[in-house]
């Protein structure tokens, strides 16, 4: 045994992999893989309970808008930072935290991860001003970013192929629910606590996640320890910050305005520059040669273009249930419940419906259930019955489901196991990326729908003569009604407005304004879903079109490829296999 092979195994690492080979029956196994076989589900506890904190983290604040806009008072930019900083943060250092992870070890990311999450939801928690608020948000974001391409990764490692897909679609299923858990507990601790108890929540959870974790999950990493890709990591974080910065900027600036055109040009660029460097570096952050497989390509488009609906979904039905049909924020949680029931039911299935149908018509299927749910969310009216709505989003949710675990699958089959970090960052910047471009862009729609039809209905829930009586501040106070619904509600519930407003006339004027921006809001919210219905269904056709109908591992092609390439190059000690290694130890 050569010194090399000595101190791999001193840290825990079996001289000959198991999981991700063909070899996987009993006797084959070291005791370690052996150990891990068989605490397998127990991982995926703990890999979904991980990732149910970080989706929870992004949709809580949906339901908390009110509350912020009443105690920090914001402004509408502020509100839109304080919700987007997260997904800037995580979605433009995924790629390189993924990488990392890969490198040196997932399991000590996840739970650094979890460490830097819980630290800044308590700093969060205890913020007196916007400014701190949408820094630690930020914070969150970072240690999100180390979390999510970990979970996923371990996930790819500890299943066997034939578990796999299975595992994932309990995965996915579980990011549904934490999309749908988020507004429940959040509107639950808003209806009787502070607003930072909705960062509170997060320490208890992080706290039991660690320890949890220094118990059942095992090591792993690249087992070929290769190079870090560090102009790779640079590149790709400042595309993806830039075109996100881009994307939230968008709607509050203008498309067309310089800031926004310069990100988006810095973004083409600098993704111009990644995609030839990753090409010709010798070891690749992201190998860009992952995209000539379809089902790689394909899945990557279809998550996106999933989230794209899904998270502006939930931005614009969150508003709809609290502003327009006046549910609290508990209320409106609860009645996000029935979406999870779709997804509970048909992820974890999909893998199996995916076998017998192929997973180009599920994935296809799923896109199109959805763009159908986006078009009954399209006629709802300011008066639609809670059961029209409960209905759509149990049919919605399923879509979800029978499309988010076969394009998963789809993504990691095409990636070899010692990148799963590098894959999942991939799987989840597609998430993070189509989510913030469909909150952009449908909030920007609504915004757009809102705001004239919102400026036209103003004129006649103003009594004669109360214009001259605001006087001067009429104006200032026309324009923030028609920015958007939730500041027309909070002005109209102000102090400052009933001091302006005749005693008499405050309850007319105040339920004509608000019954005009609920208004207002559906005409926008219509324009926003049948667009969300029209993309979504272009996504469909090609999963249908382009998607493989059996997902298959391919990887190998290019491992081949690197070895020829490398045939010159003197190899010491190579690794007996491309799989990961897990260590005998359980603590980080």
């Amino acid at each position: 045994m050569t010194a090399k092979e000595a101190e791999g195994l001193s840290e825990g690492t079996p001289e000959k992999p198991f999981f991700g080979t063909p070899e996987k029956m009993p006797g084959k196994r070291s005791p370690a893989e052996q150990q891990v076989y068989d605490r397998r589900w127990f991982i995926l506890g703990v890999l979904c309970f991980s990732l149910v904190l970080v989706v929870l983290a992004n949709s809580v604040l949906n339901v908390a808008i009110p509350s912020l806009a009443e105690e920090l008072r914001p402004s509408d930019s502020q509100i839109l930072w304080i919700i987007d900083s997260y997904a800037l943060v995580f979605g433009g250092l995924l790629l390189t935290l993924g990488a990392l992870g890969d490198r040196y070890g997932r399991k000590g990311a996840l739970q650094w991860g979890l460490f830097i999450f819980g630290a800044s939801s308590g700093a969060a928690m205890l913020s007196e001003n916007t400014t701190l608020l949408i820094v630690m948000r930020g914070v969150m974001g970072l240690g999100a970013a180390l979390v999510m391409p970990a979970t996923l990764s371990i996930l790819t490692n500890v299943f066997p192929v034939e578990e796999r897909g299975k595992a994932i679609g309990i995965w996915a299923a579980f990011a549904g629910i934490g999309g749908a858990l988020g507004p429940i507990l959040g509107g639950f601790l808003l209806d009787r606590f502070w607003w930072g108890s909705i960062f509170a929540l997060n320490i208890p959870v992080v706290a039991v996640a660690i320890i949890a974790g220094m118990w059942i999950l095992p090591k792993s990493r690249d087992p070929f320890q290769t190079k870090l890709d560090p102009v790779g990591a640079v590149l790709s974080t400042i595309t993806l910050a830039s075109l996100l910065f881009g994307i939230i900027e968008g709607p509050e600036k203008g498309w067309g305005d310089a800031v926004t055109l310069l990100a988006f040009a810095t973004a083409v660029c600098t993704g111009m520059i990644f995609a030839r460097w990753e090409l010709t570096c010798a070891h690749p952050m992201l190998d860009i040669r992952f995209f000539r497989f379809r089902s790689f390509t394909v899945g990557t488009i279809s998550i996106s273009f999933m989230f794209f609906g899904m998270l502006g979904m939930f931005f614009l039905l969150v508003q709809y249930l609290q502003f327009v049909l006046g549910y609290s924020a508990f209320e409106t949680g609860v009645r996000m419940i029935p979406f999870s029931v779709g997804m509970i039911i048909f992820a974890p299935t999909s893998d199996s419906l995916a076998a017998r149908f192929g997973a180009n018509r599920v994935v296809a299927t799923g896109l199109l259930v959805a763009a159908g749910s986006f078009l009954w969310l399209a006629a709802f009216d300011t008066d639609t019955s809670y059961l029209s709505i409960a209905t759509m989003a149990v049919i919605l949710g399923s879509g979800m489901g029978l499309c988010m675990a076969p394009a998963t699958a789809a993504v990691m089959a095409d990636i070899p196991p010692e990148k799963a970090g590098v894959g999942s960052a991939v799987n989840d910047t597609t998430r993070e990326v189509g989510g913030a471009i469909g909150v952009a862009v449908l909030g920007s729609i609504l915004r757009s729908g809102y705001k004239p039809a919102m400026s036209e209905k103003l004129a006649d829930q103003i009594p004669p003569g109360l214009t001259e009586q605001i006087g001067e501040d009429f104006t200032a106070l026309q324009n923030a009604l028609t920015e958007s619904i939730s500041v027309a509600f909070v002005i109209t519930e102000s102090e400052e407005f009933a001091a302006n407003i005749p005693p008499a006339l405050l309850d007319t004027v105040r339920e004509g304004i608000q019954t005009a921006a609920s208004s207002s809001f559906v005409e926008g919210m219509t324009a926003s879903f049948l667009t969300a219905a029209a993309i979504t269904t272009f996504a469909a056709a090609i999963a249908a079109k382009f998607m493989p109908r059996t997902i298959q591992a391919r990887y190998d092609v290019i491992h081949e490829e690197e070895i020829g390439e490398q045939a010159d190059e003197p190899v010491t000690n190579p690794p007996t296999a491309k799989t990961p290694t897990f260590s005998q130890e359980s603590s980080t």
